[in-house]
């Protein structure tokens, strides 16, 4: 049985917020049947896949969990919108300076470290770095989710309880295995491979500017922003 078929079922239903009565009513089917398909206890036919993609307007690999894209869409690096783009698409009319300020930070910064990270002509440090971006907006996401507690928790695969924990170890082991590539030492070799070379990137505030003269200025006070907030430098 498909994992993520009941899960999606269930989730595209509550957002919507209809009933499993309404919706069983509509596909022509008991509700006891559509709350069993819900619940993962019955596999249904490949028809009611079908069927329910059609009724939800979604398709049938985004039901299986073969694509996070509601039509089943393949992403691309094409498709992505470049940073140019950033700023233009906002779900709410006025973010507020605060926002603002941190999105151009953090969003400028990361265009920083990408590039950087390219530069290294090294594939596994680039996986690893991207693993743990993606597992901090992961889990950011999360909490952000979980502020109205009408949100559907079957977005999600795990339970809340259980991902922050995995999410922090990966993170951790991300965090290691970069840390061990970068120094040379044979761990990351042995779990992931062979790591290849990594090519040295020199790096001044000098060299940032000329570089990056529209992003610099970001990464160098996220840095100081980052470190301020550190227990030993709030101290001192």
């Amino acid at each position: 049985m498909n994992a993520h078929f009941p899960r999606m079922i269930s989730l595209l239903r509550k957002e919507q917020k209809l009933s499993q009565k309404q919706v069983a009513a509509d596909l022509g089917i008991s509700q006891a049947l559509l709350s069993h398909y819900e619940k993962g206890i019955r596999e249904c036919g490949l028809d009611f896949v079908v069927r329910i993609a059609d009724y939800y307007s979604v398709s049938c690999d985004y039901l299986l969990g073969r694509s996070p894209d509601r039509n089943g869409a393949v992403l691309t690096a094409q498709d992505l919108p470049s940073i140019e783009d950033i700023g233009k698409e906002s779900a709410v009319g006025s973010t507020g300076l605060l926002v603002m300020l941190n999105k151009k930070l953090i969003s400028n910064s990361i265009y920083i470290l990408f590039d950087l990270a390219a530069r290294t002509k090294n594939r596994f440090l680039i996986s690893q770095m991207s693993g743990f971006l993606m597992m901090a907006v992961y889990r950011v996401f999360r909490c952000l989710y979980s502020i109205d507690q009408k949100n559907p928790p079957a977005l999600f695969r795990l339970p809340r309880h259980l991902a922050d924990g995995y999410a922090d170890a990966a993170m951790r082991t991300y965090a290691a295995d970069l840390e061990s590539a970068i120094s040379g030492e044979a761990a990351a070799a042995q779990q992931s491979g062979e790591i290849g070379e990594i090519l040295p990137v020199p790096i001044t505030t000098q060299s940032l500017g000329q570089e990056y003269p529209l992003f610099s200025a970001s990464l160098l006070n996220l840095v100081k922003n980052a470190e301020e907030q550190l227990p030993h430098l709030q101290k001192n």
